[in-house]
């Protein structure tokens, strides 16, 4: 990478300096739990944290397009966690709805 482009990088509006960087960068734990959780039974994830997850993705990613300047880290965080919140979904929907195994009750 030439310096010109780490300089750039550097300077950018939502750039390493500023928290239009880092807010999104940290926010990437989020979708990285997510995706350690596919390996988690389906009966133990929960509805409203992954529509929780989802929505905020969905939400998130159209804000970072039309924002000035357009913050590609903010999108492609929020398009992972939209991702992997709508598989979390899908996987409890299946266990809970569509399978042949007698339905876990939750306690409270």
């Amino acid at each position: 990478m030439s310096t010109s482009k780490l300089q750039a990088l550097w300077n950018h509006p939502a750039g390493p300096k500023t928290i239009h960087f880092w807010a999104p960068t940290f926010k990437w734990g989020i979708s990285i739990a997510n995706i350690a959780d596919f390996s988690k039974p389906p009966e133990k994830l929960s509805y409203p944290q992954q529509i929780a997850v989802t929505a905020t993705g969905i939400i998130w990613s159209r804000y970072s397009t039309v924002i000035t300047p357009k913050n590609w880290n903010l999108f492609s965080v929020n398009v992972a966690m939209a991702g992997t919140g709508l598989y979390q979904l899908g996987r409890k929907i299946r266990q809970d709805y569509f399978s042949d195994a007698e339905p876990v009750i939750a306690k409270e």
